[in-house]
């Protein structure tokens, strides 16, 4: 009887500890949320309970799993000895990684809900979701030689790497070149507010916005909800367009190629009706010259001010498509035609041809009426 109720004591014991430990500090950790709601520190720290919990149960495990005497127990005491240090380092790296993760979110949030600049907003959390894989990187790596130390093997291999660590730098240098290059990338991108989460970038030709940064690859999320991963060092080795860098009002550009004959006052005319009545138009600047012309056409830009990127984008395809409309129904010989088509007259010309129709028109009725007179005046007889 004693040798299943002693295991159950033992073990039952260390589950009920663990549940009231994580309920107590669960219980206290929103007390405290409830009193300084300004503070999301305790309400992250919630999350922790679960690693809490199993780091508890394990540690309280590994101290009284022999107390229970158990004949599977005894006979291998060894190896559930080391599988329960196994499982708390393990759990307690989560534990860690958690409670940085909270602690680093709590001062982001924190910086953010006070910060009136939105680019230093994406600096900081740029550096902080950087700062936080640094952690968990380092909490792992520590993790895993501590559990690899547990086994008496491995410290004898140990000791013969620490002897040789000297030619194993060197060649993993070399053979991980790319990779540390892109891991120093990373942390020079987060330090040295080159781009930054959020920021809307032109790469290779692609329109997007970064939208995560690691210690090894960035990704950035297109117009048309595309995912382009690069390795973090294409942004240190070659160029690319940040439009937030800076602040985030841009200048829309438009450019029209447009007949010779084109009504350029009235195009600035309609382009004044058209951007005022646009919402994505800040109110600060628009003018509407011509940039450039060619034998059979001109080049009208159109340049609009917008407060960010994609009211830029949004500004510019509407005065595109108004200006284009407009010029097909009101000025259609303002648009390029192919020079073997009959082009449209404008209206000036219109009625120039037509009032010089009309001037031959009754100059030829006068030369035929003074010819039939001048026949009927040979034909007449002569008096005698």
């Amino acid at each position: 009887m004693e040798d299943v109720l002693r295991p159950l004591v033992v073990i039952g014991g260390s589950l009920a500890i663990t549940l009231f430990i994580g309920w107590a500090v669960d219980w206290l950790l929103r007390r405290v949320d409830a009193r300084h709601p300004e503070t999301p520190l305790w309400g992250h720290l919630r999350r922790c309970r679960l690693p809490l919990q199993v780091t508890v149960c394990t540690a309280l495990l590994s101290g009284s799993y022999d107390k229970t005497r158990a004949r599977v127990v005894q006979e291998h005491e060894s190896a559930i000895g080391r599988l329960l240090a196994l499982v708390l380092i393990a759990a307690t790296a989560w534990l860690v990684v958690r409670v940085s993760s909270a602690v680093v979110e709590s001062s982001y949030f924190r910086y953010a809900s006070s910060a009136h600049d939105a680019a230093r907003v994406r600096r900081v959390r740029t550096q902080v979701t950087l700062i936080q894989r640094v952690v968990a990187a380092i909490v792992g790596v520590v993790a895993v030689s501590a559990m690899l130390l547990t086994f008496p093997a491995m410290r004898t291999v140990g000791t013969s790497m620490l002897a040789s660590a000297g030619i194993l730098g060197v060649v993993a240098g070399v053979a991980a070149q790319s990779t540390l290059g892109n891991l120093f990338a990373g942390l020079q991108i987060a330090f040295g507010d080159m781009v930054r989460i959020g920021d809307t970038v032109v790469v290779d030709g692609e329109w997007g916005t970064v939208e995560e940064i690691t210690l090894t690859f960035l990704s950035v999320r297109t117009w048309d909800e595309r995912r382009i991963t690069m390795p973090v060092s294409y942004f240190t080795n070659k160029p690319f367009e940040n439009w937030s860098r800076g602040g985030t009002q841009k200048v829309a550009t438009v450019l029209f190629h447009l007949d010779h004959t084109a009504p350029i006052e009235e195009m600035r005319e309609r382009l004044r009706e058209i951007v005022r009545k646009s919402p994505a138009w800040d109110g600060r600047d628009w003018n509407l010259v011509v940039t450039d012309t060619t034998p059979s056409t001109i080049v009208v830009r159109a340049l609009i001010t917008a407060r960010d990127p994609d009211d830029a984008w949004t500004v510019r395809c509407e005065v595109r498509e108004k200006m284009i409309t407009w010029l097909r129904d009101a000025h259609p010989h303002a648009l390029p035609r192919i020079a073997t088509a009959p082009a449209a007259q404008p209206p000036t010309a219109r009625l120039e041809r037509e009032r010089g129709r009309e001037l031959h028109d009754r100059h030829d009725h006068h030369d035929r009426l003074a010819r039939f007179e001048d026949g009927l005046r040979k034909d007449a007889p002569h008096p005698r």
